[in-house]
């Protein structure tokens, strides 16, 4: 049972800042912070339970091959009944499905990782929580931990003008590919997927610290993560979630379905509206729907299955989003690792049906998504849990000096290939704002 300080924060932004950089000092930590989105939130359900939860540094870790992660994570969970952080890849869908990648790798995420971290942050409005074991340390080592991080000092934001930032593939061969999609939607192989592009650049120096604060800036988002391991950095603007779960109740929000804004308010209503009603978008976002009650049925208890809402309309600074919300009431509470593994890879990012669109992902895809499409979050003491959908997102290995960021929509029957790719471009804008990488570069290339 871990000991628990509380401090009034008089400033909460300011000591997040400083927490990041403070956190950075050492080899692991993860930082999740939902921007207080949930109070600016007008329409739909957001399931808040803390502004900013991070975890920091480690006692001890669990990093299994993909042959028996599932298994080996709820043993790590029994045996610890404690905080975890981490990260489910992309990749553990060929634990689940008889499935294989083979595709190049630049940044080396394994495929599962969880810790036990030394420290966990919690801020709900003003008030902030560190929790700590006793055994490693007094209540005024901690207090002094807390005075040491309100004298960090906050560094200004990086101008980046100098990355040479490369697309993997060309306007026309991304067109082409959606055609020969649309020609297995046509023959009847699946109905949707979801197929990515990837925005990359190798021996270059990025500061992580730098990035994160300035895409939180741009596109302040509940789901934002900035997660270290070791070398590897995960800078996530990520307004999805995965999968929650409180008490015995389980909730998936998948998004499908997103048109940019305007900087007028009477357009940017009327583009709202045109998304609301966009058959095309609809029909994305329901058959998703379908598939994750499909997948939740699988660890719900008998007619616990439910819609709490269809195709919501969710504003973020960069785009309008459609997200819809279903939930479950678990049938046993320890098969709470089984409700993940069903129900992942998210069929946000795979497509229906699931497995035959993961298949042609693999064929058409010529990057590893890596932990791009998987989850990031934590596991409770109450073994409660939270995850993202890592989208919109920046991956970068510090050794190997190598960045990427992957974006990408649903094809189905209805989609123009023009029209999907600058889908992608809305999707990318924050992060090439970020890297001064404009969008007449991207056209040209």
């Amino acid at each position: 049972m871990r000991d628990i300080i509380k401090f009034r924060l008089d400033n909460p932004e300011s000591f997040r800042q400083k927490l990041i950089i403070w956190s950075n000092t050492y080899p692991v930590f993860c930082y999740l912070d939902s921007n207080n989105y949930y109070k600016s939130c007008k329409s739909g359900l957001f399931y808040h339970t803390y502004d900013t939860v991070a975890g920091v540094d480690f006692t001890e870790f669990l990093e299994p091959n993909q042959s028996e992660a599932f298994i080996l994570l709820k043993k790590f969970i029994r045996s610890k009944a404690d905080w975890l952080f981490g990260h489910f890849g992309y990749d553990l869908k060929n634990e689940i499905e008889n499935l294989s990648s083979d595709n190049f790798d630049g940044i080396g995420f394994p495929v599962m990782h969880f810790f036990q971290p030394r420290l966990v942050f919690a801020i709900k409005d003003k008030l902030l929580s560190i929790q700590y074991y006793g055994d490693n340390y007094s209540k005024n080592e901690i207090e002094s931990l807390y005075n040491s991080i309100n004298k960090v000092k906050i560094k200004g934001f990086k101008n980046y003008t100098d990355l040479n930032i490369r697309q993997r593939i060309t306007r026309q061969e991304y067109i082409n590919t959606v055609n020969k999609i649309k020609a297995d939607i046509f023959r009847g192989d699946i109905y949707e997927i979801n197929y990515c592009q990837d925005y990359y650049c190798e021996n270059q120096k990025i500061d992580p610290l730098f990035v994160f604060n300035t895409l939180k800036n741009i596109s302040p988002v509940p789901f934002s993560c900035l997660y270290k391991l070791f070398d590897k950095y995960l800078i996530s603007a990520s307004p999805e979630r995965f999968l929650k779960k409180i008490g015995t109740k389980i909730i998936s929000q998948p998004m499908k379905g997103t048109i940019k804004r305007s900087d007028f308010s009477d357009i940017d209503e009327h583009l709202r509206n045109k998304l609301r009603y966009d058959p095309k978008e609809i029909a994305e976002n329901i058959m998703i729907v379908d598939l994750v009650r499909n997948d939740l049925s699988k660890s719900a208890a008998i007619s616990s299955v439910k819609v709490e809402e269809l195709c919501g309309i969710y504003t973020f600074k960069q785009v309008h989003q459609m997200v819809s919300t279903i939930s479950a009431v678990l049938k046993n509470e320890d098969d709470m690792i089984d409700a993940i593994k069903n129900a992942f890879p998210m069929g946000s990012m795979t497509g229906a049906p699931k497995i035959r669109a993961m298949e042609l992902i693999e064929k058409y895809e010529n990057i590893k998504r890596g932990l791009f499409s998987g989850a990031v979050g934590y596991f409770s003491p109450e073994k409660d849990f939270d995850f993202n959908v890592v989208i919109r997102s920046v991956l970068y290995n510090s050794t190997r000096q190598y960045m990427s960021y992957i974006v990408g929509s649903a094809i189905t029957a209805k989609s123009e290939p023009e029209k999907e790719y600058e889908e992608c471009l809305i999707k990318a804008r924050a992060i090439n704002q970020v890297f001064n990488f404009t969008e007449k570069e991207i056209l040209n290339a």
